[in-house]
């Protein structure tokens, strides 16, 4: 009898029940198969195991030559990676980025009745593995894209980190078009892949009159519809479900149903050719986000007014606060040119540091109130404000500036980014 092999179609019957799918490596003492249903199971590898099909030989890559249609615009995307152009490795067992956006293109054939497409790779990594110099390639691209004529862009990103780059871009970026950054949370080669759905929606959008950078994810568990989250709103709020992806402290901008595609708007945004592309790609990677614990040394402020940053977020406790004992470092930093912002780690409300002594004491250290920004995206906007060599002053009065629609209740986003 032939031994089954990776990638092979297998049968194991434990006791009374009878398991089939595909063998998939193992580095215990457990044989492990994938499902039908997309989950791995491990048995003893004293149970047998049946050869039910040999794997077949992986295809020979084809060029793919993309249908033009002159009555439908035409849409870039660019590839970074992520499950949504993901599929199982089997030497390894892991879901690994490998597709490229021609590839996913041919697995949704639907998307070929909304737009035209052309597509590059910026980069092709798992979403952990961001970083700004990315998001400065990511942006310089959408940019490119944009003046050969594309008509919005759709950015394929891993969900881990999609809210960073949604917001890094938001604030590098005054589009003149649609900027829809999409991702899946389940594989394309599970049966509950949410991919295809996320896809369609996203290219929507893409094609519609919001000329904002947003976010486009399932709203539900069910495949109804998805949410447009505005950029600098949006945060993954789940490991694993597929509604994972909810804005904080504001509405989101819309949804789109499915399948009709229809798009539905909650609140206020840009419209397409409303404003005229602006690129300001400058980043300065050395800031850090520090969460206050209970009981943590204020050293770690030393540490980071020492070590070369150039700018700090502190995560506080409700409206904004530290110990006392952080805030002689907090002036040390400040008082050293270091922008110090405070935002909170409550999920949703602003912060106040006017209401005790001690947020009153954090003030006249010179902290930044971070308003109602999420801590991620008041990190990622210190850093793009520090990239356009803004002085300290300039800096701090920038940060507390709605720019990109960070701020609620502020002055409009439509325009401040372009007082810069």
């Amino acid at each position: 009898m032939m031994k089954p092999n990776r990638g092979d179609r297998v049968r194991a019957t434990a006791g009374r029940v009878t398991y089939e799918g595909t063998l998939m490596p193992s580095t215990t003492d457990h044989t492990v198969i994938k499902l039908h249903n997309g989950y791995n199971i491990g048995v003893n590898k004293s149970v047998p195991i049946t050869l039910v099909e040999k794997r077949p030989p992986p295809p020979k890559p084809k060029a793919r030559v993309m249908d033009v249609r002159g009555d439908l615009p035409t849409v870039a995307i660019l590839s970074t990676g992520g499950t949504i152009a993901s599929r199982v490795d089997y030497r390894t067992g892991a879901v690994t980025a490998q597709s490229t956006a021609e590839e996913i293109i041919a697995a949704i054939p639907e998307l070929g009745e909304i737009a035209n497409y052309r597509s590059r790779v910026v980069c092709n990594i798992l979403s952990e593995n961001m970083r700004a110099e990315y998001w400065v390639e990511l942006a310089r691209a959408i940019g490119e894209e944009i003046n050969k004529g594309a008509e919005g862009i759709i950015v394929t990103h891993g969900t881990d980190t999609m809210g960073y780059t949604a917001a890094a871009l938001s604030f590098m970026i005054t589009p003149s078009v649609p900027v829809v950054l999409v991702g899946s949370q389940r594989s394309a080669d599970r049966p509950s892949s949410d991919n295809v759905m996320n896809a369609i929606c996203a290219a929507s959008v893409a094609v519609s009159d919001i000329a904002e950078v947003c976010v486009v994810m399932h709203e539900s568990t069910s495949d109804d519809h998805c949410m447009i989250h505005r950029g600098t709103r949006v945060r993954k709020m789940h490991t694993s479900r597929r509604d994972a992806f909810q804005s904080i402290n504001a509405p989101p901008i819309g949804r789109v149903d499915y399948p009709s595609c229809e798009i539905r708007t909650f609140t206020d945004y840009v419209r397409r050719g409303q404003r005229q592309l602006r690129i300001r790609d400058g980043m300065e990677p050395k800031c850090a986000l520090l969460k206050f614990i209970p009981g943590a040394s204020p050293e770690l402020l030393r540490f980071c007014s020492l070590s070369g940053y150039r700018g700090i977020v502190i995560e506080g406790t409700g409206l904004g606060h530290v110990p006392a004992e952080w805030i002689p470092l907090i002036e040390y930093a400040t008082k050293s040119g270091i922008p110090v912002v405070v935002t909170s780690q409550c999920m949703h409300g602003r912060i106040c540091d006017r209401v005790y002594d001690t947020g009153r004491d954090m003030l006249k250290a010179g902290v930044i109130e971070g308003e109602d920004m999420l801590p991620e995206t008041a990190l990622v906007k210190l850093m793009w404000l520090l990239g356009q060599g803004l002085d300290y002053e300039e800096v701090c009065m920038r940060m507390r500036q709605n720019i990109a629609g960070e701020i609620l209740g502020s002055s409009s986003h439509h325009g401040a980014v372009d007082n810069l």
